[in-house]
């Protein structure tokens, strides 16, 4: 091998190991970016990770909501109707959040079960549900239809109840 290839030679694996190295660092960079979506039953089978940010997702308990009068601290449970998982989160709520409404949040799962939200993320309207959070119930063995049937229910008491406390006021 002559001077010239030998320089070529070490100059290309010199690249290419650069390369290597760059896109393993990338990598290792995205690694702690991912938010991996976990459904109830997959959190309470032990299949989310600990402390590391994932998203979650199901519909909101009815009459699980429980609301700090004091800060701007709730809690509430998300559920796939099979198995649930508590959510505390310190922030305003979407304006459509609402008990028996889908939501993802993300956060952090604890070690004492339950999710540390950094973030809540409501449906935008009455016939949406997430696409995982529609994927996890069909894995259950749910339809996605039954539940927004469910919650149209859901709402429609919510709304009633809400106008009886209006008229009640007056």
């Amino acid at each position: 091998m002559t001077p010239k290839r030998k320089q070529k030679l070490f100059m290309f694996l010199g690249l290419v190991s650069l390369a290597a190295i760059a896109v393993g660092l990338t990598l290792y960079a995205l690694r702690a970016n991912i938010n991996l979506f976990f459904s109830p039953i997959q959190i309470a089978a032990g299949d989310a990770p600990y402390e590391r940010q994932i998203r979650a997702g199901g519909m909101v308990r009815e009459g699980s909501v429980v609301r700090n009068p004091d800060s701007l601290d709730v809690e509430f449970t998300v559920t796939d109707y099979v198995e649930d998982v508590r959510v505390h989160y310190s922030g305003i709520l979407p304006d459509l959040f609402r008990e028996g409404q889908g939501v993802v949040v993300v956060g952090q799962l604890q070690r004492d079960g339950y999710i540390k939200a950094d973030q809540v993320l409501a449906r935008h309207d009455e016939n949406y549900m997430p696409p995982e959070v529609a994927d996890a119930l069909e894995a259950a063995g749910y339809s996605p239809a039954d539940f927004q049937q469910k919650a149209a229910k859901v709402a429609k008491r919510i709304e009633e109840s809400e106008a009886q406390e209006g008229a009640s006021q007056y």
